[in-house]
């Protein structure tokens, strides 16, 4: 193999060799160029929900999980309740913020394969009027799903609630504009759908909400007003910021708007979240979810019912062959999952399935299908 492999994960994932060359020069965390380069990625991830003016950037440092428990902590008052929406590992996750942070919380919860219901959140909303916030994962990484967002937005907006959004695998990919979309603050990473490298995380959120957050967070690191007043008087991150990950991520943002921003990346993984579901499908292969439930970031497949497909082999023979995909079941089906994203096109997913298909034939598996095989 004479490349690096190829990630199909939900993140790390495979970089442009543009982007990997941005991180070969060193910056000062107070030099002026960089600081030029930090404001100008604020300002693109503002613009793009459509924000100018009401919504500001507030990077952070770290996973995209930090931003997320920062947006949390910051914005739901100690005598705040948060309704959290869960169906799947990150909607879970966000509870446990919660009771870390000592939060008052209370969950939803649906099956891994279901989206969360708009309907039924409502009602939950009108039978708990101590309940000032909720929060959703746009895309649940857990399985793939794409939750039912706008029409979220639009009952929490009619409740008088506010929503907070984790919009980790999806922001870069799927429309989120704020104009039409009513929240408070979303949160997402660097090394998602944008195709930058690990180690950055902002939350794009409402200035005249942010301004009110003061005091609010529980501990200073993850403080997004204070970060924000930072920044703001002196263009300067309070603690030493990830340097070579923020121009690269710049580097990849100007990437995102050459093949032409949301619409034209979302394209890109479309096709390739179709041509991978195809390739598979022809192999026996079954999706977990429908269709129309399906976002085009990653892609749960059912494991195969024939007990000579082991997954450690399948996982090890596809790593030989110059493809990484996702190890390990998060859903209660038994499961592995084929990422979309990073920069891969068409040509990837069908060279991942032929990879398949020869891992396949070497342990002497015929279908993929979950179901029994009838006896020939």
């Amino acid at each position: 193999m004479s490349h690096d492999p190829w990630l199909l994960t939900p993140g790390p994932l495979t970089t442009s060799p543009s982007v990997k060359q941005a991180m070969l020069h060193d910056w000062g965390s107070r030099d002026g160029k960089f600081v030029a380069i930090n404001n100008r990625m604020r300002e693109r991830l503002v613009a793009m929900i459509g924000g100018q003016g009401a919504f500001t950037c507030v990077p952070m440092q770290g996973a995209g999980t930090f931003a997320v428990e920062a947006m949390v902590n910051s914005f739901v008052p100690a005598d705040g309740k948060l309704l959290v929406l869960v169906n799947g590992n990150y909607g879970k996750r966000i509870v446990r913020m919660c009771d870390y942070s000592k939060r008052a919380v209370v969950h939803l919860d649906w099956a891994d394969d279901q989206p969360v219901d708009p309907a039924r959140v409502g009602k939950a909303l009108a039978a708990d009027p101590a309940i000032t916030h909720v929060a959703v994962v746009h895309c649940e990484t857990t399985s793939g799903i794409l939750n039912p967002l706008p029409e979220m937005a639009r009952v929490v907006a009619a409740a008088g609630r506010k929503l907070l959004i984790d919009s980790m695998s999806a922001f870069g990919a799927l429309e989120l504009d704020s104009r039409s979309v009513p929240f408070q603050a979303v949160a997402a990473s660097s090394n998602k759908c944008i195709e930058g490298v690990p180690g950055l995380s902002f939350v794009l959120a409402r200035i005249d909400d942010l301004k009110q957050s003061a005091g609010r967070a529980p501990c200073l690191s993850l403080d997004l007003h204070d970060q924000w007043q930072a920044l703001e008087k002196t263009g300067q991150y309070r603690f030493t910021p990830p340097i070579h990950c923020i121009v690269a991520f710049d580097q990849a943002l100007t990437e995102h708007e050459v093949e032409g921003g949301v619409a034209g990346r979302g394209a890109r993984y479309r096709q390739n979240w179709q041509t991978l579901v195809d390739g598979m499908r022809a192999l026996g292969f079954e999706t977990l979810l429908p269709d129309e439930l399906q976002a085009p970031i990653i892609v749960t497949f059912r494991m195969p019912a024939d007990p000579r497909f082991q997954f450690q082999t399948f996982y090890d023979k596809l790593k030989d062959r110059g493809y990484v995909i996702y190890p390990g079941t998060l859903t209660a089906t038994p499961s592995f999952r084929i990422g979309c994203i990073g920069r891969l096109d068409q040509s990837h997913m069908k060279g991942v399935t032929a990879a398949i298909r020869e891992a396949m034939a070497e342990m002497g598996v015929a279908s993929g299908s979950p179901l029994k095989q009838s006896a020939e």
